[in-house]
């Protein structure tokens, strides 16, 4: 009789596959992944039996929660948590809603445990629960020394279990909790390893309802894969409210916090930090920082008016074009679209008549960002220009325009703002497209073009 139970428990145990780099399922092993085009990615997985998968009526839940009529809908305004570091602030949407699930993603040593170590400190206001499955007692205290900040109402716990946690947050009530990482949290009533898919969707999910049902604003830290997506199914980035990602070149000191994803406020926010030894610094006026090593004695160089979300920034953009010694020109960028310069090299030649296609072309925007703003093209044109002839571009002028196919110089949005950041900074000129006609500042000199061959006689006449 024991027998027979336990075979027919096995025969309707099932297993799938699941790909550890996006999540797709498929019910037997291959190579390739059909979906993300890895190999050697799939793991077979148990898949848990729904108990209740025995049809039900739909009456038992029709009523749960009654349809309205959109007139009869009302807005509600959500009640934020301030927060110190403002930079994280401003990314939030101007603070954290009560409730939400946040995804926090970057690469290794990027500095995403250290960044919400700083906000766990900085909360004083409310009580603040920091659960850490990767590092020590001894490691995070460490960390918060070099910080050198302290919260009497931030409590630290070393678990991964996902049932404890749950028992310590229904104990303790933090109205802020802090997840590093999701990758290492298992639940008992998965048989998969830690950091499967399986997993990491049955912890997400149950944290989800601890956010919804006790109001409380949970941080997931999540890692980053080889190809720059955070690590883990895709159905993980649909759940939660917020996807935050913490990028930077490890080998220079800034780093950039962007938002691709907020239910709560603005995706076109930007956070700037520099890191130092004793942790992240917000940095408020970047501009200053990024250009103030920039000479306008060498060639190659110029001052973009960029934006990035809503904020304006002031960036040097480095070129240098010379000639390529093997027969085969290279192209190669540092923080702009690769495909995009290949473009604007291709206008260059087409329309202006710049002899590139035997060159090699680097282009670097300085401070280690990274920006896809169009309204750059204007000063790398400039930057490329000026390396290819040799001439120095003219001091303290900055350039805001959007180049096309057939030459043209495209208006850009927010023009205002750039100029009176590049007014704000000493800036005595911009050159700027004709076409936007909103344009003005008596503090700065506004010259405006058409064309790309027009900007080479501003430029050298």
């Amino acid at each position: 009789m024991n027998i027979a139970f336990y075979l027919y428990h096995m025969a309707k145990t099932k297993t799938a596959f699941f790909c550890r780099n996006c999540g797709h399922q498929s019910p037997q092993w291959a190579g390739k992944c059909p979906s993300c085009s890895e190999w050697n990615t799939f793991e077979e997985e148990v898949v848990q039996r729904d108990k209740s998968s025995a049809a039900v009526a739909p009456k038992l839940s029709i009523h749960a929660h009654p349809a309205k009529k959109v007139e009869e809908l009302e807005a509600q305004i959500f009640e934020r948590y301030p927060v110190v570091d403002q930079e994280l602030h401003r990314v939030l949407g101007h603070g954290i809603v009560p409730g939400s699930l946040i995804l926090f993603g970057g690469e290794p040593g990027i500095g995403k445990s250290t960044l919400l170590l700083q906000l766990a400190l900085q909360q004083s206001h409310i009580e603040v629960l920091y659960v850490s499955g990767e590092e020590s007692e001894e490691q995070i205290k460490m960390r918060i020394d070099r910080v050198g900040l302290n919260n009497p109402n931030c409590w630290l716990l070393m678990e991964t279990n996902v049932e404890n946690i749950e028992a310590h947050i229904a104990q303790i009530k933090p109205k802020l909790v802090i997840i590093d990482s999701i990758q290492t949290l298992y639940s008992p009533n998965i048989e998969s390893a830690q950091g499967s898919v399986s997993q990491i969707r049955e912890c997400a999910t149950r944290l989800l309802k601890i956010a919804k049902q006790d109001n409380v604003a949970i941080f997931m830290i999540g890692h980053i894969t080889k190809e720059g997506s955070i690590a883990g199914p895709k159905l993980l980035e649909h759940m939660v409210d917020t996807v935050l990602l913490f990028e930077g070149d490890r080998q220079h000191i800034y780093r950039l916090l962007r938002t691709t994803k907020n239910r709560f406020g603005s995706t076109n926010e930007m956070g700037i930090y520099e890191m130092q030894g004793s942790g992240l610094r917000e940095v408020s006026n970047p501009s200053e920082l990024l250009i103030q090593q920039h000479t306008n004695e060498l060639s190659g160089s110029a001052i973009s008016a960029a934006l990035e979300g809503m904020r304006p920034m002031l960036i040097e953009i480095q070129a240098l074009a010379s000639t390529a010694v093997y027969g085969t020109p290279q192209r190669s960028t540092t923080g702009f679209d690769l495909r995009r310069l290949n473009m604007l090299l291709a206008v260059l030649e087409k329309r202006c008549g710049f002899r590139l296609g035997m060159k090699d072309v680097f282009l670097n925007i300085a401070g280690g960002m990274r920006l896809e703003d169009p309204g750059m093209d204007l000063a790398v044109i400039a930057a490329v220009m000026s390396s290819n002839e040799d001439i120095s571009l003219p001091a303290q002028t900055c350039y805001a325009g959007e180049v096309g196919l057939n030459g043209e110089i495209r208006p850009v949005s927010r023009i205002d703002q750039r100029i009176a950041e590049a007014a704000k900074l000493g800036m005595k000129k911009i050159i700027i497209s004709k076409f936007n006609k909103e344009a003005d500042n008596k503090e700065i000199e506004i010259i405006k073009v058409g064309r790309v061959d027009e900007l080479v006689s501003v430029l050298f006449g």
